[in-house]
Formats: C-alpha cells, sequence, structure tokens
C-alpha cells in the first residue's frame, strides 16, 4: 500500500488516498483517535471514485464522528482503472434489453455482475490485509452499501467481517441466493421501495435467503437515492452495535 496524498476535512477526519498495486483507495480515520479504530469498508455501485466521492466522503464523516475509520476502493473497470471490454459488453447487452422492455434474462444479469463479484471480492481482502496492518486500524471490521452481490460474497469468505449493511438496489444472480444462505453474520438490509431499476421481489427473496440469525430489512418509501436520513442514522446505529461491543 503506497499513499499518495493526505488532507483534513473539517479538522475531525485525515483523508489519505492510496494506491494497492493498480487499485485507487481512499482512508478515512477520526483525526484525533488515541487507539486503533474499527474500520467499516464503504461499498459503492461501478461509477468511479471521482463520481462517488462527495457520498462517500460524507459517510466517511459521519463514521469519523463515531469513532470509525473507514475505506473504499476503485471497483475493476471503474474509475481510472484499465478498461474491461467484458464488462462493457454486458452493460451494453443490459441497456438493449431494458430499452426492449422485456424480462432480463440470467444471462445477461450473471455476465454483468458474477464477473465483477469474483474479480472485486478477492482485491477487497487484499486491501483488507493492508489496512489492518496500519497502526491506527484495527478490528472488528464491517462492510456498508455499495452493490449487494459483492457485500453477500464478501460476508460469505471474509470471516473479518462481523456485521454488514446491505442496499438492495442492484441486480442478483440466481447463485448468489445459494451464497446467500451461507451469510451468518448480523445483516442490516436497506431497501428502497420504489427503486425503479430495483427488483423488489428479487430483493426481498434474497433477505430472505439469508442464513443470519439476526437479520433486519428496513424498507422506504422513494426511488433509489431517496435514502432518507433516519434509515442512514439507523444503520449506523447497527454498525455501532456489532462492531463496538466490549
Amino acid at each position: 500500500m503506497h499513499f499518495t496524498s493526505e488532507q483534513r476535512l473539517d479538522d475531525a477526519v485525515c483523508e489519505r488516498t492510496f494506491t494497492l498495486g493498480e487499485i485507487p483507495g481512499i482512508l478515512w480515520t477520526p483525526a484525533s483517535a488515541s487507539a486503533p479504530a474499527p474500520l467499516i469498508l464503504l461499498g459503492h455501485p461501478p461509477l468511479g471514485l471521482g463520481r462517488m466521492y462527495p457520498r462517500l466522503a460524507a459517510r466517511a464523516q459521519h463514521c469519523a464522528a463515531e469513532g470509525f475509520a473507514t475505506a473504499t476502493i476503485e471497483l475493476p473497470g471503474s474509475g481510472d482503472r484499465p478498461r474491461w471490454p467484458a464488462a462493457e459488453r454486458a452493460r451494453a447487452d443490459l441497456r438493449r434489453a431494458m430499452e426492449a422492455g422485456g424480462p432480463l434474462s440470467d444471462e445477461i444479469i450473471d455476465a454483468l455482475i458474477l464477473p465483477l463479484v469474483d474479480k472485486a471480492v478477492p482485491e477487497w481482502q487484499a486491501a483488507l490485509d493492508a489496512l489492518l496492518s496500519l497502526p491506527d486500524l484495527g478490528g472488528p471490521v464491517g462492510y456498508s452499501g455499495g452493490v449487494i452481490s459483492i457485500g453477500t460474497r464478501l460476508a460469505v469468505v471474509e470471516p473479518r467481517i462481523s456485521a454488514a449493511v446491505l442496499f438492495a438496489g442492484s441486480f442478483v444472480p440466481r447463485a448468489v441466493f445459494e451464497e446467500a444462505r451461507q451469510v451468518t453474520i448480523p445483516l442490516h438490509v436497506l431497501l428502497q421501495w420504489d427503486d425503479e431499476g430495483n427488483d423488489r421481489q428479487a430483493a426481498l427473496d434474497l433477505f430472505d435467503a439469508f442464513g443470519s440469525k439476526e437479520k433486519s430489512l428496513h424498507a422506504n418509501m422513494g426511488g433509489h437515492t431517496g435514502i432518507p436520513q433516519s434509515a442512514g442514522d439507523a444503520a449506523g446505529r447497527f454498525l455501532t452495535r456489532h462492531l463496538k461491543r466490549g
């Protein structure tokens, strides 16, 4: 991990950009922390860190006020990372299918999501290895937001993640429903009831498939970007409860 810049946000948060091989990322830490801070990995859609930065930084500042460090990385094929022709073809196929108005086939969803999950999850794990080697970071670790299939896979394969907040706002391959049955960590799932780009029934079925004994579904009226502040606050309280036990 190589740090490339550092700045303070409102005197309370230290923001450091880094690279991990070819992967760009950002780490936010509470400026006044006196002990290693628990870490939350901030997921996001594959739109590029530059486009997502205002929302990510706001989430990071909110977390820092509760004593958490946060980090994110650029997803494969996004931002300034090398182009990914297969992903571009999958997005083009998705656009054509949606414009045609017909149902989306499992093949289209699989081609769009599964390769992204296969690439992104090992990168998140490598980033977690590097982040937890830093003296100002410690466990436990949480995951929040982003592509729900990535969060589901991470919850299955990464034992250092103790709890997760997942956003039901992206397409879900059939294979991920089977993986969801293996999830055992506490989950807090957010669902926008009127999300025009989300299959509501698939989101409900995925929630039902999660194997966690502790899981909660918080549904709110409104579209994809209309999550109310109260829902975000509830998600924050969930992570605080599970990552600061003891």
